[in-house]
């Protein structure tokens, strides 16, 4: 059985591991202190699954720390991004549900930034569903999300003028996602004189 005869810092974070006085693995800091690993202890089977669990779980939160690094990103879409990089399921789930603990993972609270910035690219409430709905949020933190944004009708009349008013604007108004209410309330009368089959 290999014995452990040498441990060395290898960066910040990590540690290089020496058995038997030859160069085995550079490590995570963290699972070697979790798999209790010190010089002179053998390096037995039991041993070595913990640290080779304790470092896929490491790896698996690292992995996931960096993709939120730029970007908030909803737990399904984090557990999809460590899925595509070989993130074991074990392992994913955990490092998400970690996150989601602490709360630098929160659907909530990305659902209602992510409906605001659609919202605030002139995309009405069906549009902001539509959009919520592909990044996998639940229906019941979608619903939250549209109802804490301005009124539909609203937004709607902040854009018909930049639009250019009459049915162009009705027309506009449809492709981004708005409802025929909020469409007709905005564009006003020009709407009720012309054939709704047209706004499509």
């Amino acid at each position: 059985m290999a014995r452990v005869t040498r441990l060395g810092a290898a960066g910040r974070v990590r540690v290089a591991v020496e058995l038997d006085g030859m160069p085995w693995r550079t490590l995570p800091a963290e699972a070697v202190l979790a798999a209790g690993l010190s010089v002179g202890l053998e390096l037995d089977r039991s041993r070595a699954r913990t640290l080779a669990r304790e470092r896929r779980r490491v790896e698996a939160r690292d992995l996931a720390a960096r993709a939120l690094r730029h970007r908030d990103l909803p737990a399904g879409m984090l557990e999809a991004r460590l899925e595509r990089r070989g993130v074991a399921p074990a392992e994913r789930r955990a490092a998400v549900e970690r996150l989601e603990r602490v709360g630098v993972v929160d659907d909530g609270r990305y659902a209602h930034a992510r409906a605001a910035s659609v919202a605030a690219r002139g995309r009405g409430d069906a549009a902001v569903r539509h959009d919520l709905e592909q990044r996998g949020l639940a229906p019941g933190l979608v619903d939250d999300a549209i109802s804490a944004l301005e009124p539909e009708a609203a937004r709607a009349a902040a854009l018909v003028d930049r639009l250019g008013g009459g049915v162009r604007a009705a027309q506009a108004l449809s492709r981004r996602g708005f409802s025929a209410d909020s469409v007709e309330a905005a564009v006003g009368a020009l709407v009720a004189e012309e054939p709704w089959a047209e706004l499509g």
